[in-house]
């Protein structure tokens, strides 16, 4: 009958510890805004409206950039533009997101690039306006810049 109940008591431990453990991890870390909009010019390759998307796993972070102000000039292939987006951040150094990530885009296509790479630190509140986007499209380095301020605002990351 002890053995009995040391098993019990033994269960009932292990149970309040784990319901214990769930009640004290760390929350999901989360960036916010989702998705903010502003103004690019990219020189002579035009410019306009555009939209970034971020995502935050830990301390990686994703963001996408997408146009339809801005187009293709020429067809491009699949995950042929060599990007590099740097961001200004309000709370310590400037973070660059890169990679070689686009879907295939006909002439006149809205561009789209990434999803790009990068790290982030808790706090971070991360700005399009004061960074700039480069991409290299057939040996030819296109530089896009912000004409202001992102809305809704920064991406602060957790």
């Amino acid at each position: 009958m002890r053995a009995k109940r040391i098993g019990s008591g033994a269960a009932l431990l292990a149970g309040a510890l784990a319901a214990a453990g769930l009640a004290f991890a760390p929350s999901a870390l989360a960036v916010a805004p989702a998705t903010a909009t502003f103004t690019a010019t990219c020189g002579l390759f035009g410019g306009g409206a555009a939209t970034l998307e971020a995502t935050q796993s830990g301390t990686s972070a994703t963001l996408t950039l997408s146009s339809t102000a801005i187009t293709a000039p020429l067809p491009i292939g699949a995950d042929s533009i060599d990007s590099t987006l740097t961001m200004a951040n309000s709370a310590g150094p400037a973070r660059v997101f890169s990679g070689s990530v686009n879907p295939a885009m006909a002439t006149g296509d809205p561009i789209t690039v990434g999803p790009l790479d990068g790290t982030v630190a808790s706090g971070d509140s991360l700005d399009v306006n004061g960074g700039s986007l480069k991409m290299v499209v057939f040996g030819i380095t296109v530089t896009c810049t912000a004409t202001g301020p992102q809305s809704p605002g920064p991406f602060v990351f957790d």
